[in-house]
């Protein structure tokens, strides 16, 4: 298994540079805020909510129970319809039947369509090795080029950025007929990336693109989309490149039903939406006229062999579980060092590249369970997240690292773990931490916080020890001949 971008910094290391900016968090936080309330609505209108998730959850866990017999009826539609497919064991031999079918054209420049699957594998500087430039199409992905940043969000790359920094980074790469007298009024910004792309989309011999879904049954592929630079990239050039993730199949026609209601609502807010565009192979006279659809494993097999960690290859990348995360929307998706950020990136890019290389990751969340809520297809992410943090904690316990945090918390949880199971151990402990706690000033009052636990503290709240527990107050009221159940109204 190889994949281009694996995290080289710690989701704690790079958080804290991330909270330092309040420009950053300003714009996260107005972004994210305006998304969960268009989302909010839009779902509210929608009886039958909960059971279209539960279908669209039903239907992909179908699926990938069955994945090796829809691949291959896929691959059969695909073939009968006209178009080519490829398979793809890692990203580096992705790139590499991309980069070979582009250069058979004899061409030096290739458009694109936003893609999560073509950035996972690092396709743009892989042509750019092969002396090819690829130019992003979508408005949001444009500006992450010309700025030479990576995406910070599922959806909407840019949404770290406000306009005025959007206007600075046209005006110092776009040409100047492109930003003659150029605003930051979005029309303005929007009309500038049109004139910028416009000749690209019409001499382009080659289109690159992801997709949303394949249909196994008919071969069929779809991408939405929200400007149409993705359709003028599917239907323009002659050659159409579509690499995509084993994970993206659903197996009839019908399913579209359920995933074109539940998509739109969970990403942009709409009720459907603006493009989108469907293809199945090659057409006489209508559209590209060679097809090639690559399929992409990059460690999707061996998310799949892990039976709880294998939902997050539900994911239908709609990022409602990034727009509703506080830790997210403190931290941003840089801090995440990954192509997927947010929770499901939290989930996900461990698998996908092993734990050891994303070992922080699953330890970026508050576990508050929102995440889950607003998923579309039900990933139940909190449960992963935990089933990730125990194989973290176990991997560093068989490497022997004695040193480390993870080991010595899981000895701490482990004698909690012997004192919660014994009633006197327990009474017994809660009288050693009260007089064990360590006084300090807190909101202006003395406090109190046990002292070897103040490096643990430092990202968690820990209350103080109450001088009088609960057991020991009710033995106080029954021996002072009371009523336990007016004391517990009082």
């Amino acid at each position: 298994m190889s994949t281009v971008y694996i995290p080289m910094l710690s989701f704690t290391d790079a958080a804290k540079t991330a909270l330092a900016d309040t420009q950053l968090r300003r714009n996260l936080g107005k972004a994210t805020q305006t998304i969960r309330t268009k989302r909010a609505e839009v779902v509210h209108e929608m009886e039958d909510w909960q059971g279209l998730r539960e279908a669209g959850r039903a239907i992909k866990e179908r699926t990938l129970r069955h994945l090796d017999h829809y691949l291959l009826e896929l691959e059969q539609a695909v073939q009968q319809a006209g178009g080519h497919v490829h398979w793809a064991r890692d990203a580096a031999e992705a790139c590499q039947i991309v980069t070979r079918l582009v250069q058979q054209h004899e061409t030096s420049e290739v458009v694109k369509v936003k893609s999560m699957t073509t950035e996972e594998i690092g396709l743009n500087e892989a042509l750019a090795e092969a002396q090819i430039t690829a130019f992003e199409t979508d408005l949001a992905e444009l500006i992450i080029q010309l700025a030479n940043e990576k995406s910070s969000h599922i959806l909407v790359p840019a949404i770290h950025k406000n306009r005025s920094e959007i206007r600075e980074i046209f005006l110092d790469n776009l040409a100047p007929e492109h930003v003659e007298g150029l605003t930051d009024v979005p029309a303005d910004l929007a009309r500038a990336a049109r004139s910028h792309l416009r000749q690209k989309f019409l001499s382009a011999k080659v289109a690159i693109s992801g997709a949303n879904f394949a249909v196994a049954e008919t071969g069929t592929v779809c991408v939405v989309e929200s400007e149409g630079n993705g359709r003028m990239c599917l239907t323009l050039p002659p050659v159409l490149i579509s690499v995509m993730g084993i994970e993206k199949l659903i197996p009839t026609w019908q399913d579209f039903e359920v995933f074109m209601q539940l998509l739109p609502r969970s990403s942009t807010g709409e009720r459907m939406n603006p493009y989108t565009t469907f293809w199945t192979g090659v057409a006489a006279g209508d559209g590209p006229q060679e097809f090639h659809l690559v399929l992409l494993d990059n460690g999707r097999i061996n998310t799949l062999a892990d039976e709880i960690g294998r939902q997050a290859l539900n994911c239908i990348r709609c990022s409602a579980c990034l727009n509703i995360c506080p830790v997210y929307e403190r931290t941003g998706g840089h801090a995440y060092n990954s192509v997927y950020p947010g929770p499901i990136g939290a989930i996900l890019t461990p698998q996908l590249v092993g734990t050891e290389h994303a070992a922080s990751l699953p330890f970026a969340s508050s576990l508050c369970g929102a995440c889950y809520e607003v998923c579309p297809v039900k990933i139940n992410i909190p449960e992963v997240l935990v089933h990730l943090r125990a194989k973290v904690v176990r991997q560093h316990q068989k490497e022997r690292r004695v040193h480390t945090y993870e080991y010595q918390e899981g000895v701490v949880m482990k004698a909690l773990s012997y004192i919660f199971s014994n009633r006197r151990r327990y009474e017994a402990a809660q009288r050693l931490a009260l007089i064990g706690q360590w006084p300090f000033v807190h909101d202006g009052k003395i406090d109190a916080l046990p002292a070897k636990l103040s490096g643990w503290t430092t990202v968690r709240d820990l209350r103080p020890v109450p001088k009088q527990s609960f057991r020991d107050w009710w033995r106080k009221r029954q021996a002072q001949g009371g009523s336990t159940a007016e004391g517990v109204r009082s």
